[in-house]
């Protein structure tokens, strides 16, 4: 049995981006990769309309929470991959050989508007999360260390 590769998603907030692309990549790809998320700045809860985001997809984020980054620095990771520009600019060094890579994402915790306008957003960016992330981590499935 080929072991599962870990890769750790990062944004600033852990409240909408990276808790969305963890969920999907451990629904999606969850028999080669092993996925988690941190914020650099964490913030207390991941936002509601993440969770109906993503509820609406059939992926259940209701338990998450947000995690600081410094949570997992002594881990080895295979990937790191920011989800946003701050995050990126933040990032942490890992120990080892941590590939990193940058797929950034608009805010959807920034949209405004009625809850509806908001779920607009929110369904944008999660979709754009599955459509332009999980195929760059099918690339690297293959791939050794």
């Amino acid at each position: 049995m080929t072991r599962k590769r870990r890769i750790l998603v990062l944004c600033t907030g852990n409240s909408c981006r990276s808790q969305m692309a963890e969920a999907w990549i451990n629904r999606e790809l969850g028999e080669s990769w092993e996925a988690r998320s941190a914020g650099t700045r964490p913030a207390r809860e991941v936002h509601p309309l993440a969770v109906r985001a993503m509820g609406e997809v059939g992926v259940d984020l209701a338990g998450a929470t947000p995690e600081p980054v410094d949570r997992y620095l002594g881990e080895a990771w295979d990937l790191v991959v920011t989800v946003c520009d701050s995050a990126r600019e933040a990032c942490p060094v890992f120990p080892g050989e941590t590939e990193t890579v940058h797929v950034s994402f608009p805010d959807p915790a920034e949209a405004v508007g009625s809850d509806d306008e908001k779920m607009v957003v929110f369904r944008r960016v999660r979709d754009a999360i599955r459509a332009r992330l999980l195929p760059e981590l099918r690339q690297r499935t293959g791939r050794g260390r």
